[in-house]
């Protein structure tokens, strides 16, 4: 069984980890389908500022993804308010959930997610060279 991963990154909230998310997006595509793989294309525009989508379109879209996905992994270092509202929704499908967070000297992470920890809900620490165990390991826990 191929499981459906939703990756959350920041899109409008700012664009710095663009290169990183990329990078997470391809290691998770061992594990599924990432059925938000546009999050990790740097050169990224939201479908609303092509023209293409409106808000709500983009809203529904991405909420009938949350719903079809299996797991939610949320690069989470840098703020996006949009990243917040995704993983509040997961929470709110039952969603196992993973969040990735950078620590560093000027940014601290939302207790809401910090202290959000339980059985279907992970926070990492993590450096970028860690992710692929911590991977390894949340998907060998939500398969069995």
């Amino acid at each position: 069984m191929s499981l459906k991963i939703y990756f959350c990154g920041s899109i409008r909230g700012g664009r710095q980890d663009g290169d990183l998310y990329a990078k997470l997006i391809k290691q998770l595509q061992s594990y599924g389908t990432v059925l938000t793989e546009h999050v990790g294309d740097k050169n990224v525009l939201t479908d609303s500022e092509k023209g293409t989508m409106s808000e709500k379109d983009i809203h529904d879209r991405d909420v009938a993804w949350l719903t079809e996905c299996d797991a939610v992994v949320a690069e989470v270092t840098q703020v996006s308010l949009g990243v917040g509202y995704e993983i509040g929704r997961a929470v709110a499908m039952n969603k196992k959930i993973l969040c990735l967070y950078r620590p560093q000297p000027d940014k601290r992470l939302s207790a809401m997610i910090a202290g959000a920890y339980d059985d279907s809900f992970s926070v990492h620490n993590y450096k970028e060279e860690e992710a692929a165990g911590i991977f390894k390991d949340f998907f060998a826990k939500i398969s069995s």
